[in-house]
């Protein structure tokens, strides 16, 4: 009794103080936004913020420029405009220390102890950079969130939960289309006895048929659904601008001033050259053949799978910014408990990722 009593304290004085620390640089963040040359404030949340404006007038959240995003995120941040311009801000904490809740749900689930799975979630709720990405304004702590929630509900196998968590996520940001496959692979049927598998294995019908069975059937008609009830709505609110913008637009983009990509330097060399659109959809040929291969390797561990598939889709992306590292970074206290390194050789790793990065 004692020890869940620590345990419990333990939570709440973690995740509050997480909070807290949170809530602190918003409030800091505001006072040298409002006193100071540089801004804190990310540039991004002004376009969250004027996107919300144009909404609460009647218009298109794409008469403002640069707003490439779900018209979902603008009309959830209009209390921005009727209520507080901090409301963004605090809607991304909060869903910042939930994504941290999730990663603890998910340990225990897992057969994690709670004092492990405590210190394994400071990883993320104590680490400056998705402190500092959510309380500047960026909303990927809402992508955080509705990932590792769809990952709690499929290792708790309510599928409809986490089917419907999994279309919005891809209706957000289209990058958890990747998980598409290996959780395909997690649901299919395969026949209980070695002989059956076998034999199933060796067919093409039989293979296929091991997909064809209830639980994906289920998992694929919510997901489908709820992405495609929120793609025909804004469709028919916005028109194509809203598909080219919020989907087309990231498939053709080139932006030469996020270098963090390994094509950043091909893609400035060629800028102008006829031949650049083309090199820049070659540049997914790297990321097809890698996610392939790593959902069919590893999808029997579909946190660690996911957790791979986002690390493959970031580092071979043709545009890659600090905030991307949170696709994965959120998913990495999933599989570190399942890592055999030394405590050396993680500090070594670690140094050598922020090395890379400054000499970028």
């Amino acid at each position: 009794m004692e020890r869940l009593i620590r345990t419990l304290t333990g939570e709440r004085v973690l995740f509050a103080a997480s909070f807290a620390l949170r809530l602190a640089l918003v409030v800091c963040g505001d006072h040298q936004d409002r006193t100071m040359a540089v801004k804190f404030t990310d540039v991004d949340y002004h376009v969250f913020t004027d996107a919300a404006r144009f909404i609460s007038q009647g218009e298109s959240p794409y008469n403002r420029s640069t707003y490439r995003y779900t018209p979902l995120l603008a009309w959830m941040l209009t209390p921005n405009i009727y209520l507080s311009m901090v409301f963004g801000k605090l809607l991304f904490i909060v869903c910042d220390v939930l994504s941290g809740l999730l990663i603890y749900r998910i340990l225990c689930g897992r057969g994690l102890g709670c004092q492990t799975a405590l210190r394994v979630c400071t990883l993320w709720l104590l680490n400056p950079l998705p402190m500092g990405v959510s309380s500047r304004g960026n909303a990927e702590s809402i992508l955080a969130a509705l990932v590792l929630g769809t990952l709690l509900c499929m290792e708790a196998r309510r599928l409809t939960w986490a089917a419907a968590l999994y279309g919005l996520s891809v209706h957000m940001k289209i990058y958890p289309v990747t998980y598409a496959l290996p959780i395909a692979l997690t649901l299919r049927t395969l026949g209980r006895k070695s002989n059956e598998v076998k034999d199933r294995w060796r067919t093409v019908t039989g293979f296929l048929g091991s997909f064809l069975n209830r639980e994906l059937f289920l998992f694929a008609g919510v997901a489908g659904g709820v992405f495609g009830t929120l793609t025909v709505l804004f469709y028919y609110m916005y028109g194509w601008e809203f598909l080219h913008e919020t989907y087309l637009y990231h498939l053709t983009r080139r932006d030469i001033r996020h270098n963090f990509s390994p094509y950043f330097y091909m893609l400035y060399l060629t800028a102008e050259s006829p031949w650049s659109p083309w090199l820049g959809l070659a540049a997914f040929l790297p990321q097809v053949v890698l996610l392939t291969v790593a959902s069919w390797a590893f999808h029997r561990d579909l946190a660690f799978c996911c957790f791979l598939q986002t690390a493959i889709f970031v580092s071979f992306n043709k545009v890659c910014t600090s905030q991307y590292f949170l696709w994965y970074l959120c998913l990495l206290p999933l599989v570190i408990p399942q890592l055999t390194l030394t405590l050396r050789q993680g500090v070594a790793l670690l140094l050598l990722w922020f090395a890379g990065q400054c000499l970028e």
